[in-house]
């Protein structure tokens, strides 16, 4: 992916709601309600980057990536 995402709005909101959770499990943060809402714009984000998501694989890799992140820089 051509997009760095980490530097995205989005995603800093969404790695701040990560900590200030206190969930340890990023899959677990992303399937409640604040950390799909701030996903849900990540990913519109991307798609105003040229990103493109609808295909369930590319969609499922970059969620993949967003959670292996927030637990790498984020927790």
């Amino acid at each position: 992916m051509s997009w760095d995402f980490t530097e995205d709005g989005a995603f800093l909101a969404l790695c701040d709601a990560f900590k200030e959770s206190g969930e340890s499990s990023a899959i677990e943060f992303l399937a409640n309600g604040e950390g799909a809402f701030h996903f849900q714009e990540l990913a519109q984000n991307a798609a105003g980057e040229g990103i493109d998501l609808s295909d369930s694989t590319d969609l499922e890799e970059f969620q993949q990536e967003v959670i292996e992140t927030l637990e790498d820089i984020c927790s």
